[in-house]
């Protein structure tokens, strides 16, 4: 079964130097029927504008998984780690028992487009830890790459829960397809352009909750990226 999130019918805030989309209630947004999805908590589609970003803020027992949309994402959290992500590359933060951070727009000039996720954490009091690396388009061409699992496979990042996350760049008719386990679910966020899911449309910013569905193909309508988040 698949249910479709339009994108219009996520949260909204917007503060002037960020503009943010909320798939499940978040801050200010509350919403009975979309509280987290699995283990999924938080997806948040944020554009902030040129030289702002979210001052030094505390977290705590979440995975926390950032992926760039378009622009420059500037990072510095109290375990030590810090740097730049750009698209094709996916910052991991285990908040565990605790850690301060802060995210800044790294332009000047452009702003920056990202998707911040949180995923339950399988379970409390881990040590806090950062990593980053990155992709080359080929590796996220019109095929999915896992980008984040437990164990870091094949230079993903960690993920401290029985999840993944997968990202693919498709372009117009081209198709990827990943396989579900047995009792698995899965959402698909439409990071950028439009694709079909299973013969079903989905244009930027719409999401898509999966249940009881084998195989999930992906074809591209538009030049399109999306992820893709295989839950137990």
């Amino acid at each position: 079964m698949i249910t479709i999130r339009k994108s219009d019918d996520r949260g909204a805030a917007n503060f002037g130097w960020l503009d943010s989309k909320h798939t499940f209630s978040f801050n200010t947004y509350h919403d009975r029927e979309h509280t987290h999805f699995r283990t999924l908590r938080v997806i948040n589609d944020d554009i902030v504008q040129p030289g702002q970003g979210f001052g030094t803020h505390p977290h705590q027992d979440m995975e926390i998984l950032t992926w760039v949309i378009s622009g420059a994402l500037e990072h510095k959290d109290s375990s030590g780690g810090g740097g730049v992500i750009r698209p094709g590359e996916i910052q991991q933060m285990s908040a565990g028992t605790g850690i301060y951070h802060s995210e800044f727009n790294h332009s000047k000039t452009e702003p920056v487009r990202f998707l911040q996720t949180w995923i339950f954490p399988e379970r409390k009091g881990l040590k806090p830890q950062y990593t980053q690396t990155g992709f080359a388009d080929a590796e996220l061409r019109n095929q999915f790459k896992v980008v984040a699992a437990p164990g870091a496979p094949n230079g993903a990042v960690p993920l401290n829960q029985d999840a993944q996350l997968l990202v693919s760049r498709l372009d117009p008719g081209a198709s990827a397809t990943h396989t579900l386990g047995e009792g698995r679910g899965a959402y698909l966020q439409v990071a950028r352009g439009s694709v079909t899911l299973n013969g079903q449309t989905l244009a930027e910013g719409d999401g898509a909750k999966v249940t009881e569905e084998s195989a999930l193909t992906v074809t591209g309508v538009s030049d399109a990226e999306v992820l893709l988040f295989d839950l137990a």
